[in-house]
């Protein structure tokens, strides 16, 4: 049984998983690599590959002939499950759950340094300039969170004590805890008038492509703020890029690009009305710890010939 590693990660982060599952494994052959141009040594002999979706390309899977399950170490399977060259009998597993702290997180730091316009603060400081200038609140605004899933289940509470107005917008809507109103995901443009904050969190899915479209730009307060930690194929990029630079939006926090890593001539990189974090949102300090212990149960039951019992499967083989 090989297994391989395609991880474009920290170095220190990395060697994590390799060797983790080599002291848990033995038996097993476990090889790594940090990006998908290097795993054709590799990828022939390969019976599991655990990466992300977002480190994947059509190749890996064309030339994996042999393999029988992918584990990936995000929620979302975009990349992997949506490749034309993915086959019948593999078996596909994700780490639902995992992100709801992180991810809250980093909603709420996209929130805050928008509305406290923290990049103007840095562009100060770096050039020793004390400039003083009226911020907004976050307290007695309202947020919608597109797309009610584990994630916005953790958010919802954190934003409520925030004294936010909490609105979710979802395919299934139904009563949650820490959500004022529920809409339906048909509802979005009629919505988002009533928003001060618009928080991405959906699934990438065909229905989801493009949804925030320049229809539901316009509608949006001039004054309101887009935070996009989903996909980045959920907006309409050149939309969002007319309305951020005509101001009829406030300004944007985007974690997520249609194409990555963001091409470094790309206009959002100097727009001063956006924040540009690199795929950061679910990532942390303790994501590998997290992460593992999932892994390592997965491919016990995979061993064992278990695969009705394996966690997260989002395609059974």
């Amino acid at each position: 049984m090989n297994i391989l590693l395609l991880l474009n990660l920290p170095p220190e982060v990395r060697v994590k998983y390799e060797q983790r599952l080599k002291r848990r494994f033995p038996q097993l052959r476990i090889d790594l690599v940090d990006h998908h141009s290097k795993v054709d040594p590799y990828i022939g002999a390969a019976d599991v590959l655990i990466t992300f979706g977002a480190h994947m390309a059509d190749h890996v899977l064309e030339k994996g002939t042999r393999l029988k399950w992918i584990q990936a170490l995000g929620t979302g399977v975009d990349g992997i499950c949506d490749r034309p060259a993915l086959r019948d009998g593999m078996i596909v597993t994700n780490m639902h759950g995992l992100h709801g702290e992180s991810m809250s997180e980093s909603a709420l730091l996209s929130m805050l340094a928008l509305a406290r316009s923290l990049p103007r603060n840095l562009r100060n400081q770096a050039r020793h300039a004390w400039e003083r200038f009226t911020v907004k609140l976050v307290s007695g605004k309202t947020v919608g969170i597109l797309g009610v899933g584990a994630i916005a289940r953790d958010l919802a509470p954190r934003c409520k004590a925030l004294g936010m107005t909490v609105l979710g917008i979802t395919s299934a809507k139904r009563e949650l805890p820490g959500f004022d109103r529920m809409a339906g995901r048909e509802e979005l443009a009629a919505l988002v008038p009533e928003l001060d904050f618009l928080i991405l969190l959906t699934p990438y899915s065909e229905a989801t492509r493009g949804i925030v479209n320049a229809t539901v730009l316009s509608a949006m307060k001039r004054s309101a703020f887009l935070v996009n930690l989903a996909r980045g194929g959920v907006v309409d990029e050149p939309a969002l890029l007319e309305a951020l630079r005509r101001g009829t939006l406030a300004g944007a926090a985007l974690d997520v690009f249609a194409t990555e890593p963001l091409p470094e001539d790309h206009p959002f990189w100097d727009m001063p009305n956006v924040i540009i974090t690199p795929h950061l949102g679910g990532f942390h300090d303790e994501y590998a710890e997290k992460a593992l212990p999932v892994i390592e149960e997965n491919l016990e039951r995979f061993l064992a010939g278990d695969q009705a019992a394996m966690r997260n499967v989002v395609k059974p083989g």
